[in-house]
């Protein structure tokens, strides 16, 4: 027999239970059942034989950086596919969408400083999506801050075989503060107030719209790089936010095949740049030698991995979980996001391990482009269940449950951010009771954006991410050369994926779906509804 904790305690008054018995049907509200023996299951199976760490290595030792449409984002994809069938995952498979545009991978990277004291290594990384130098080119360094159009004039014919270094130098403060941190009591608390009609914010986004300055931002960058070819530049160089040694490091270039690359564009750690700028500040030279080679990889499909547990009598309805797979260039891509897709892989096999019975169907989707825009996320949520820019409703939209999310690194998980919907409070009050001792405590009805639930929030569907532990994941990983498998903390990966399968066991099992907000109107002709081709169902 299963034993049910209850959110409410028992009435055994008799006099009690006739007036609820009178009371109207409004005020009869069910108490919401958790089932203790699949929770001792799920631990069992999560803490006593985790594979977390194993498929961590997998995803960052071996095919790590998983850029999207590189060589390692589609080897991983295929071990997970492959992974996923021998434990018995249904319908493991690549579900294409698309055109996303060409994959990059940086093949070699050599970079020498030269001053008049002597020559020195360069930490250093290729922006993703830009070429390389085609062989070993030399330079002198020259400072050619570039902030305004009245600023072209000053370089205009200065630039020829010169390599641009296009920042001015900034102040780089002591580490004052510990780079790793949990949240505080405190701070769990004041989550949970509702600040303003936004309902406050989690971290910032990736995936916000453009907006008129950043448009205007973006243009400028485009027409000084061009300044930069058409003048004679071999390569351009700037510093990178973080210091000591950790380089954090985007893209640059374009990723469309017809699209302007640019010039090899190389980000250094800022106490290397200090160095070059405060020389060149004494009037004294800098020559770099350079040698970046970068592939372009012309297949513009990409994929999302998809996999499902099937249901029993309600299999007709899904619960999704997932996280993003594809991650940046210059570490493995370990907290963002190998963390979240690995605690959704081993989230899936305890359900299978465990043996615990499922109602609805579990699906598993770890997303392709989600550093570029939730690319992959908002295309499969378009093919299947509702564009966004029409909200014309697919018949799928009506079986979808819920879907969980993990994007915040490797950090133990606090809560979850219930994105407005009300409704959901006392539901995840009741999952998250068995994991108070585990620290998970804490909901709040703020949103928290830039990452993939959103693409479900847009077009009315109960999209969740979860509160988690910073750690190191803004100080020092996050989009950084330092994310790699060290950073990971494995006692909090065993927890995550046992937290995130009993909530998705309770979803699957509860005899209604997840309630949800009311339907967002359209949105127009927005980001995330291109063009796409779905193999999906």
């Amino acid at each position: 027999m299963r034993r049910l904790l209850r959110t409410r305690p028992l009435m055994a008054s008799a006099a009690l239970a006739l007036g609820l018995a009178l009371a109207p049907l409004s005020a009869q509200i069910a108490p919401e059942r958790v089932d203790l023996d699949a929770i001792y299951r799920i631990k069992q199976e999560g803490f006593q034989r985790s594979r977390a760490m194993e498929i961590m290595s997998w995803l960052t030792d071996v095919y790590g950086p998983r850029l999207t449409n590189s060589p390692g984002f589609r080897k991983a994809g295929d071990w997970a596919v492959k992974e996923m069938t021998a434990w018995g995952v249904s319908s493991a498979r690549l579900e294409p969408f698309g055109p996303f545009g060409r994959g990059w991978s940086n093949d070699k990277y050599y970079m020498m400083a030269t001053v008049p004291g002597g020559r020195w290594a360069v930490i250093g990384y290729a922006q993703a999506w830009t070429p390389g130098t085609n062989g070993l080119v030399s330079g002198e360094a020259l400072l050619a801050v570039i902030e305004t159009a009245d600023d072209f004039d000053k370089y205009r014919g200065k630039l020829k075989g010169r390599i641009a270094l296009t920042q001015p130098m900034r102040d780089v403060e002591a580490i004052w503060a510990p780079p790793a941190r949990r949240f505080a009591d405190a701070e769990l608390s004041d989550m949970t107030r509702e600040t303003d009609a936004q309902r406050g914010r989690g971290r910032g986004g990736r995936a916000g719209g453009p907006g008129g300055g950043r448009g205007a931002a973006q243009a400028f960058s485009r027409q000084r790089m061009q300044f930069f070819k058409d003048e004679g530049v071999l390569a351009v160089i700037a510093p990178g936010r973080g210091d000591g040694g950790t380089v954090f490091v985007g893209g640059g270039g374009s990723r469309e095949p017809t699209g302007d690359v640019g010039l090899p564009s190389v980000t250094i750690a800022v106490e290397h740049y200090g160095r070059m700028i405060r020389t060149l500040g004494k009037e004294l030279p800098v020559s770099i030698d350079l040698d970046i080679r970068n592939t372009f990889h012309d297949d513009t499909m990409s994929f999302n991995v998809i996999g499902e547990l099937p249901g029993t009598d309600k299999a007709d309805e899904v619960v999704m979980l997932g996280a993003h797979f594809d991650s940046w260039h210059a570490g493995t891509g370990a907290t963002d996001n190998a963390a979240g897709s690995a605690v959704m892989m081993e989230a899936m096999r305890i359900l299978k391990q465990s043996g615990v019975r499922l109602r609805r169907t579990v699906r598993i989707a770890l997303w392709g482009g989600e550093e570029q825009g939730l690319v992959g996320s908002r295309a499969y949520v378009t093919q299947h269940f509702a564009n966004r820019a029409d909200m014309v409703l697919k018949p799928a939209h009506s079986k979808l449950s819920g879907y969980f999310n993990v994007d915040n690194g490797t950090g133990a998980i606090r809560g979850v951010y219930l994105q407005g919907n009300e409704a959901m409070a006392p539901i995840f009050e009741a999952w998250m009771k068995p994991f108070h001792n585990l620290g998970m405590t804490t909901l709040t009805i703020r949103d928290t954006t830039g990452t993939d639930h959103l693409a479900f929030d847009a077009v009315g569907l109960p999209g969740f991410q979860f509160i988690q532990d910073p750690l190191e994941y803004n100080s020092r990983t996050h989009h950084s050369n330092m994310d790699v498998y060290e950073r990971i903390q494995e006692s909090d990966m065993k927890q995550n994926a046992v937290i995130v399968a009993s909530f998705v066991y309770h979803a699957a099992n509860r005899d209604e779906k997840l309630p949800r907000k009311p339907l967002p109107p359209p949105q127009g002709g927005g980001r995330g509804t291109a063009p796409i081709t779905s193999g999906g169902q």
